[in-house]
Order: C-alpha cells, then structure tokens, then sequence
C-alpha cells in the first residue's frame, strides 16, 4: 500500500499539467481544485462531526431525507458535506445551506492531501454513498481510528467485471472499511466476491425509496376520466406529448393531460403549442377544471409532488434531451406508473429498479413512448399489475434511511 501511495502520488504530479491543458481546450475548467488539495479553511471542528460524501447530482438527492434525519437525531453533532463535482456541489448547496455546517469538495486520493482535509474536517465518522472506493482516503481514515462507511452501496455489472480483475487488491482495501452497506443482495454478492467480508457487509436497501406520500385535496372535476400528468417537462419534450395525447385522444375520448413544465418561465411557450392541438385547455392558477377542459398547464409553484396522486400514470420530463430526468419517485410513491425517456443518468438506479420491477417503462423513442401509453389505457390487467409493481417495488426497498441511523447510534 506505501508504494500504491507513492506511485500514486508521482503520477498525480506528472500527469496534472496535461490534465489542465485538455480541460481548458475542451472548454472545460477544473472546479474546486484548491478544496481538493486540502487548500481551504473551514470552521474550526474539534469533535462531534459526521461527514457525508456524494460524489454528483444523483447521490447527493439521495442523501437529502438522511441528512435531516441525522440533524435532527444528532443535534449536538456538526454536519460536512461533500461532493466530487460542481453539479453536485451547487445541488448540496441548494438543499443543504441551512442544514450542513459545512459544504466542500472531497479530496483528491493523494496521501498529502487526505491528510490535510482530514486534519481539518475532523470528522468522528465518514459515510460514502454509493460505492466510491478510495484507497489513500480508506487506509488513513483507518490510521486515523475514524469510522469509515459505504452506504447505499451498489455496483454495476460493467464496474464489477473490471472490479473483479483486480479482487487481490480490493480485498484488502476493504479491511479499511468499518461497514459497507448495499441497495440489494445482488450488490452485497457481488462486494462480497471482491472481498468486502461477511462480517461488515450488509444489505440496507436503497435510500431513495425513503419518500413518503403527502396528503393532497385536490378538486379538479375529474369525473371518470383518466388522467395523464407530463411533470417537469422541458422544451422539446412538450411537442412530444402534445402528440402523443392527439393520437391517443382519438382512440380513448376518457382521457385528460395535465402537464408541468420545469420552468415557469416557458409557460406561453407551452400554451401556444397547447392550443395548437385545437383541445381546450386551461390553467392551474385559474383554478380551471378538468371536465371543461382536456388539457390542464400546471403554472404553479410546489403542487406537481403532491398532484402525482390524482393520475393514472406519469411521464417524467428532462428524459427526452440531455437534463437526466427527474425523480420518478414522486410519482411512483401512490403507485402511480411513470414513464422516461432514455436520458436517466440524475436518477439511474431508481429507473432501472422501476423498469426491472415492470414498475415503469424506460422508452427509446417518442413512439415508443405512444405505444406504451396505449398498452396502460388499453389493457385494464395490464395496468392493474404495473401499479401493484410499484407498491411491491415500495415495500421492497424502503427501510434503508433507519438502518443507517440505527447504525449511527451504535457507533457515536
């Protein structure tokens, strides 16, 4: 391990300037990169602090309801967050400011510079989510007598293919580990094959399914219809669900589309393309119905979450272009099934759980996505099976938020 250290730490400073130099001719700049070095000066930690680390936009979302429960259950301890990329690092800033007592980039895995952002953070114990292994930080967290965790642990089949070429060496970076804790039993076999060890190796499930419905009263005279709500649409994707609604609305007269575009601002935008399918439509602010109308434009702040209740099934925005989706949970969470389009990678293993499960549907095409929303109104069996999918998909996942605090507990 000294001389994975050293190697490790000539390469760095060998390869840092070519580095550099393809990022800014890309067009690209290296964030945070004093953090990563150890350079930064923190509030002064003498003890009692718990770090969390999420690498991007997706771990970080998913450490939201844990990190409150942590404050609320730890109140004297302080709370650090990390990430390892600025998408990431403004997501932690946006829904942490007032909740983490420091927020920061985690460190290169160089021996020079883990010391030093250990030395400052302080932290009584480190939790990882997902599955970032990191050797240098590993070894000197374990020198340090400091508690470290993989929570919400997965692994890819690709990763672990490539993971599994070198078990020798994870082997025994992983008796740094305190604990590592998986989403599922596939990913606790698959550590445990790398050699993670049956006394530290657990399943705990998977921290996103912790979301719970909200109490909603909505009264949009639905009547007996059936309503398809389009949330957190983005633009491009909003001509393809126009279409869609068009073609099935001829063949299913039941049918109603609410839709909810992600930014307020492009809500003329979205109405000139509404009404250029010649159905009426109205608006949320105007407290406008759902039996005088056929299409519903959500122009309100905070109601889409709780207005997932009232449908029949969702498809879910910023899937259809390059944004990564949105969180299907909030839809999936009343057993309501949801659709995406093929750009997933925000919310990934929820997807992919969902999709497994024939909890949801992850769509290639917009005529794919016609062809699937035709199956759920066509086929009553059908859609009656997807919606038990997702209760069992719920109940199947959910628990992971109170292992990891239990386990704080025993620990602090």
């Amino acid at each position: 391990m000294i001389i994975y250290e050293i190697l490790v730490t000539i390469l760095f400073f060998i390869l840092l300037p070519f580095y550099y130099i393809i990022r800014a001719c890309n067009g690209k700049f290296l964030y945070g990169w004093k953090e990563k070095m150890g350079i930064f000066n923190p509030p002064k930690f003498d003890s009692k602090v718990i770090m969390y680390h999420g690498v991007s936009v997706g771990e970080v979302i998913a450490l939201e309801n844990l990190i409150k429960k942590t404050k609320e259950t730890f109140p004297d301890y302080k709370i650090v967050v990390t990430t390892g990329t600025k998408t990431g690092q403004d997501i932690a800033h946006k829904k942490y400011k007032d909740i983490a007592d420091y927020i920061t980039y985690f460190p290169f895995d160089v021996p020079i510079f883990v010391k030093s952002f250990l030395k400052k953070i302080n932290p009584d114990v480190v939790l990882i989510a997902e599955t970032e292994i990191w050797p240098v930080f590993a070894r000197q967290c374990k020198k340090m007598n400091i508690p470290l965790y993989i929570i919400n642990g997965r692994i890819s089949d690709s990763t672990f293919k490539l993971y599994k070429a070198f078990t020798p060496f994870f082997k025994h970076i992983f008796k740094y580990y305190t604990g590592i804790y998986t989403q599922s039993k596939i990913d606790e076999e698959k550590l445990l094959s790398l050699g993670s060890g049956n006394d530290k190796t657990e399943v705990m499930k998977n921290l996103k399914f912790d979301v719970k419905r909200v109490e909603s009263n909505f009264d949009l005279n639905i009547g007996s219809n059936r309503v398809i709500i389009a949330g957190s649409t983005h633009k491009g994707e909003d001509e393809i669900i126009f279409n869609a609604f068009k073609h099935l609305k001829s063949e299913f007269s039941d049918i109603k589309l609410i839709i909810a575009p992600r930014h307020l601002t492009r809500i003329d935008e979205v109405s000139a393309l509404a009404e250029k399918t010649g159905y009426t439509f109205g608006y949320r602010s105007k407290d406008d119905k759902l039996d005088k109308n056929d299409i519903l434009i959500l122009d309100t702040l905070g109601e889409l979450s709780k207005i997932y209740s009232i449908c029949d099934f969702a498809f879910i925005g910023g899937s259809f272009n390059k944004t990564g989706g949105h969180n299907p949970l909030e839809a999936a969470v009343y057993s309501k099934p949801t659709i995406t389009g093929p750009s997933i990678h925000n919310f990934r293993d929820i997807y992919w759980i969902l999709d497994r499960e024939k909890a949801g549907k992850i769509v290639k095409t917009p005529s794919e996505l016609e062809d699937y929303m035709k199956k759920l109104l066509s086929d009553k069996d059908f859609y009656n099976q997807t919606c038990q999918n997702c209760e069992f998909v719920f109940s199947d996942q959910q628990g992971a938020l109170d292992f990891v605090i239990q386990k704080l507990k025993e620990i602090l």
